[in-house]
């Protein structure tokens, strides 16, 4: 049985799902930590009960030839993947990096170009596509279940906790994440590539910040510390941020209605598909609740899939309850057929344990064809980078114009 040695890069809270799975692993070896801040590297040591050397970025080359590396997993901020995910391939190891795979054009450019010079693999850790139901949406689809797709209805909710924390970290500057339409919607791009087949071809967008920022605090300050995280009642939180920040100053808890914020918090999006299909997509961040509905009209039907994560947030954090989640076929002149309702799995509806197995321990791929490439993280960039030009210009974009740019072929 052959061991791939794996070092993480970015020790923040995302990177414990990689650490724990890497450390339990019979097939998989954590060998190297990388990141700017000491304390957090040794916080993840401590958790793990491990010694796993830990490097400074300005070492990170050194580092992957003596650990002999054969995967980089990637989780820092994401307008520095691009930077570490060309020097682990150019290094000949193989990647496996958090979504988005990049956040602008050069850095895709960058990229796609590294990987065919090198040959190694990129793959983008899109855990969504291998929830159950998920995949049950996709077997459907396959199958021809409502025939030909003419149009797919996309809403996702993020309550006032999860939707606040974007606003509160590194990501309220569109510079670092690409705003939420390449950062959080990157998910839901991937998930309707993946569901129809197709990739994108046009996008129009329309946004704007609503509830956040310094503009909009007037209507919330009455909430107080509704939208302020509690660092010190977070052991973990506390130990990876609050504990770390004498070493570079980066605040975890941000104020979500001062000023710096540059991203939008309301999204509208509309994206044709080759082959014809429209995309008619919103996401709001200030959502009382959490959740999602998706839904698919064909020649022949509709696939209507909806999903409740929780009922609502009281304040910093949400009210803790499994996702529950209704999926259902109608087909022309015959009455619903509920193919799954009931509560879905821990860790994304249950995809984070299926997405490890197949991504970190090399288990048999799934026929559904879940792992992710450069190409799925190159398609579901592309809608993300298409509707930020759009909100920029105010005009539907080509993806072939952004295609011609980083230099692949339309």
């Amino acid at each position: 049985m052959v061991v791939r040695r794996h070092a993480i890069v970015g020790l923040g809270s995302r990177a414990q799902l990689f650490a724990r799975a890497l450390a339990a692993s019979p097939r998989a070896e954590l060998a190297a930590f990388c990141d700017h801040n000491e304390t957090r590297m040794r916080v993840h040591n401590d958790w793990l009960g491990t010694s796993v050397p830990a490097y400074r970025p300005a070492d990170f080359a050194a580092m992957l030839a003596k650990e002999r590396i054969d995967v980089v997993v990637v989780c820092t901020p994401d307008h520095t993947h691009a930077e570490y995910v060309v020097a682990a391939l150019e290094a000949g190891c193989d990647v496996v990096t958090e979504k988005p795979m990049t956040t602008d054009v050069e850095g895709a450019r960058r990229i796609l170009a590294a990987r065919r010079e090198t040959g190694r693999s990129v793959r983008v850790a899109f855990n969504y596509r291998y929830n159950p139901v998920h995949r049950r949406v996709r077997e459907l689809l396959a199958a021809g279940t409502i025939g030909e797709i003419g149009s797919v209805e996309f809403s996702w909710l993020l309550d006032t906790a999860h939707g606040a924390d974007y606003f509160r970290r590194w990501h309220r500057d569109k510079a670092n994440s690409g705003g939420l339409l390449v950062h959080k919607s990157g998910h839901h791009f991937d998930l309707v590539n993946w569901w129809l087949g197709r990739g994108p071809e046009t996008v129009f967008a329309l946004g704007r910040l609503f509830f956040y920022g310094d503009e909009n605090g007037h209507r919330h300050r009455s909430a107080g510390d509704r939208f302020a995280l509690d660092l010190e009642a977070s052991p973990k939180l506390r130990a990876l941020y609050r504990d770390a920040e004498r070493e570079d100053g980066y605040v975890r808890n941000q104020d979500v209605f001062a000023p710096g914020v540059t991203i939008e918090d309301d999204l509208s999006v509309l994206v044709r598909h080759h082959g014809g299909a429209v995309l008619n997509y919103h996401l709001h961040a200030y959502s009382p609740r959490e959740g999602y509905r998706v839904a698919f009209s064909g020649s022949e039907g509709r696939l209507e899939l909806d999903v409740r994560e929780n009922e609502y947030a009281s304040g910093a954090e949400p009210v803790p309850k499994r996702a529950r989640a209704r999926l259902t076929v109608q087909r022309h002149w015959e009455p619903p057929e509920a193919v799954f309702d009931g509560l879905l799995g821990d860790g994304h509806g249950g995809g984070d344990e299926r997405m490890l197995a197949e991504l970190l321990d090399d288990a048999e791929p799934d026929p559904l064809g879940c792992a992710a490439d450069h190409d799925a993280g190159l398609q579901a960039l592309l809608t993300g980078l298409a509707a930020n030009r759009s909100l920029a210009t105010g005009r539907p974009v080509s993806v072939g114009e952004l295609l011609e740019e980083i230099g692949e072929p339309a």
